[in-house]
């Protein structure tokens, strides 16, 4: 049950965040349209597409990516202005327990993590492919890169070669190879395979095939070969941080494609994790903060403020650390997102007994 005084700290908690998220979006816009506005200009951008295709899809992710932060602060911030005022100490001595005053801030930092969960899984991924495809309209920012030495399982057993892929829909020196219970049965060889953008099919040139049946072996030769095959030019299309642009449910298909077709999924796999372990790290920071906030020190709200900076900045710090071990081979993704959660949660709880005496 929820009372009167857990209502006020809930708003206080919340509205303090909020307030802080909307500053700090509000000043981040001016630097980004300062930063732009001779782009802008010159390409005669469209004001409507200014605001709504590219601003209204810039404040989702600007505020989920500051909301670990200003959750700390905003913790930090309205629970030292209440124990200086007092009020912290006219709470306990009222009968409430510190136990029992920690529930209206999980309830705040479970709005907080809701609202991250939410965002950074379903709101944030879709207006990334907004921003980038406004770039791309009115910047004029893309350049087609694709990949190089192509190895991929495209379905269980079934494996393709490409030396390299070309921008004008083209590969060459392709290699078809199939398997059943781990022996090749076929063998394809090409000089160029080209993808037919109305037909949706694949035309492979100058081929032959390698059959085998047992001890018997078949070579066919041809010309032109139009075939369906499990991949299109998109699969080895080069784009930067297109894991941010993918929804949950997208993102683990994508994982699990990959998987099949032997590809490297680590960037795919710290993105999904990273997005459930910021979520969570509300809770982490809003225990500290309240632990650290809720007595008086010399020093006043001004040295908790600080403080609260250098842990937060010391929480992302850490975060990205563990990041370059991941891409590094040396840890697993979902560990290395985990751990400065793991770290700082024995923090929380140290600091939460110890306050809590």
């Amino acid at each position: 049950m929820l009372h009167k005084i857990d209502f006020y700290i809930i708003k206080k908690f919340l509205g303090t965040f909020f307030y802080a998220i909307a500053l700090i979006i509000s000043i981040s816009i001016v630097f980004d349209v300062s930063e732009n506005i001779d782009d802008f200009m010159s390409k005669d951008v469209p004001m409507r597409a200014i605001v709504f295709d590219y601003y209204l899809n810039f404040i989702p992710y600007f505020a989920n990516l500051f909301s670990g932060l200003f959750t700390f602060i905003a913790v930090i911030y309205f629970t030292s202005k209440l124990a200086y005022d007092t009020e912290i100490i006219a709470i306990l001595c009222s009968g409430v327990s510190f136990n029992r005053l920690m529930r209206p801030y999980l309830v705040s930092a479970a709005v907080i993590a809701l609202f991250s969960y939410v965002l950074g899984n379903y709101v944030i991924p879709p207006a990334n492919l907004k921003k980038v495809e406004f770039r791309n309209q009115y910047i004029g920012t893309r350049k087609d890169k694709y990949e190089n030495n192509i190895h991929r399982q495209i379905e269980p057993g079934v494996f393709v070669y490409l030396s390299e892929y070309a921008s004008n829909d083209v590969g060459y020196k392709f290699t078809l190879e199939k398997f059943v219970d781990h022996q090749l049965v076929s063998k394809l060889f090409s000089e160029k395979i080209m993808w037919d953008r109305e037909k949706k099919k694949w035309v492979i040139y100058n081929y032959f095939i390698r059959s085998l049946d047992g001890n018997k072996e078949t070579i066919k030769q041809g010309i032109q070969m139009d075939t369906t095959l499990n991949m299109t030019p998109a699969d080895y299309q080069v784009v930067d941080n297109i894991v941010e642009t993918m929804t949950l449910p997208k993102l683990n298909a994508s994982i699990a494609s990959l998987k099949l077709r032997g590809v490297n999924t680590t960037e795919y796999e710290i993105e999904k994790h990273k997005r459930r372990a910021s979520a969570f790290s509300a809770f982490v920071l809003s225990i500290i903060g309240v632990s650290l906030a809720s007595r008086k020190i010399k020093g006043g709200i001004g040295f908790h403020l600080g403080l609260g900076l250098l842990l937060s900045f010391s929480y992302i710090l850490f975060m990205q650390v563990t990041t370059v071990f991941t891409t590094s081979g040396m840890l697993d993704p979902w560990i290395a997102m985990w751990i400065p959660n793991l770290v700082y949660g024995a923090l929380a709880f140290y600091l939460y007994r110890r306050a809590a005496r």
